[in-house]
């Protein structure tokens, strides 16, 4: 069993609530043979300094993150996306100890897979994310103005979806419209929302 960080050590004392689950995630990951780091204030296992698993505490539940997951065969489907624009990374969340007792054979079991892939040359081919739809009160916009319409299609696709996210979430007309004619001036000049 490998060497225990003490910066593990006082994150684990420190936890209000998934104190047993965190050290019963971190005994597998040093019976898999890992070695113990502490990056990105969270236990994190390593092998030949790339990272393979991450333990992570959430308000409704605890997870062990394979960085890589998305190269592991998880036909049960026990694995899970961290979100919706996640490409690589999956994970086991947990509620209680049991359900990591439970799952034991299993967590060990995709730890090694993990660690045979990490070696292996694979190229994860990303998604290009989808742009959200362009709101009506945008499109009118686009047919006053020609000029800022040119400039929001020359923007980078990031800078796009981040627009097109913030004029979106609001609910009202009024409130889109608003947001819209603010942002212009910042469209026309090339800049992104918080440029």
């Amino acid at each position: 069993m490998k060497e225990r960080n003490s910066q593990v050590d006082a994150f684990i004392k420190n936890e209000k609530k998934w104190k047993e689950e965190i050290q019963l995630l971190r005994e597998i990951a040093l019976e898999c043979d890992l070695t113990e780091d502490f990056k990105w204030r969270l236990p994190c296992y390593t092998n030949s300094d790339r990272n393979i698993v991450i333990i992570q505490n959430f308000k409704n539940f605890c997870a062990l993150m394979f960085f890589d997951g998305h190269r592991l065969k998880d036909p049960k489907h026990l694995l899970k996306s961290p979100g919706e624009n996640s490409q690589t990374a999956r994970r086991f969340e947990f509620t209680n100890v049991a359900e990591i007792k439970k799952m034991k054979a299993a967590i060990k079991s995709y730890i090694k897979e993990a660690l045979k892939a990490e070696g292996a040359p694979a190229k994860t081919e990303k998604k290009k994310p989808a742009l959200p739809a362009i709101p009506a009160e945008l499109q009118t916009k686009f047919k006053e103005n020609k000029k800022l319409k040119s400039a929001f299609e020359a923007l980078t696709p990031g800078r796009q979806r981040h627009y097109l996210m913030h004029f979106s979430s609001a609910k009202q007309a009024a409130t889109r419209t608003s947001r819209i004619e603010k942002c212009i001036p910042r469209i026309l000049k090339g800049l992104g929302l918080n440029d």
